[in-house]
């Protein structure tokens, strides 16, 4: 005959088995919605992060583009008629309120002021100090424009061909022409930099006296 203690505990453990069953087919639901929301929470971050970086490098392009715009009037119609968003609004504001050419002291004052504000998006730092190294100029020694842009001239930078550009142009100021050419050189075949930067590249190549086999 059976152990009837082990009888009653096999039947406890079918009645509490058929009442999780019972709370799981009833609430179960709240789980799996749970674990939906989570999963899906996580790709919709990732997209929204995608999606804030691809706006922000956009705009990052655009403005560049805007301050090349030789007119003054122009470049200030260029850049009042950008599309914004969020923290881009304020540098946008400071870009149209500190055009170099209306006031070279306050413009350099105020990008120096966006690259120092660590509140600031990284991308919108590296801007304004390639931007203040182009505007300076002369006003900073060689030496203090490069400890500007060594750190934007390094891989994964959002500006990495621009800042290794001006670099190249510091090398070529300082007289080191075998420096200048190999970083034109390899500037001439960056896979992320823009066509235009890499025929620029290959134009002082030449101009140089080196050719496009050089390094």
């Amino acid at each position: 005959m059976s152990n009837p203690d082990s009888f009653i505990d096999e039947v406890t453990e079918e009645v509490r088995r058929d009442k999780v069953f019972a709370i799981f087919r009833r609430y179960g639901w709240i789980g799996i919605v749970a674990v939906i929301a989570l999963v899906g929470g996580a790709a919709w971050n990732e997209w929204q992060k995608a999606q804030s970086q691809a706006r922000a490098q956009a705009f990052g392009d655009a403005i560049l583009a805007a301050l090349d715009v030789p007119d003054g009037a122009a470049r200030r119609s260029a850049i009042a008629g950008l599309d914004v968003s969020g923290t881009q609004g304020a540098l946008r504001d400071l870009m149209l309120a500190s055009d170099p050419t209306a006031d070279r002291e306050a413009a350099l004052k105020a990008l120096a002021a966006v690259a120092a504000d660590t509140s600031v998006p990284q991308l919108y730092r590296d801007l304004a100090d390639l931007r203040r190294v182009v505007v300076a100029g002369n006003d900073l020694t060689v030496s203090e424009r490069r400890a500007i842009l060594d750190p934007l001239a390094v891989p994964g930078r959002a500006f990495r061909p621009m800042a290794a550009e001006q670099m190249a142009y510091l090398s070529i100021e300082a007289g080191e022409t075998a420096e200048a050419l190999a970083q034109l050189t390899a500037l001439r075949t960056a896979q992320d930099a823009p066509a235009g930067l890499r025929r620029r590249a290959e134009q002082m190549i030449a101009a140089l006296g080196g050719t496009p086999a050089d390094g």
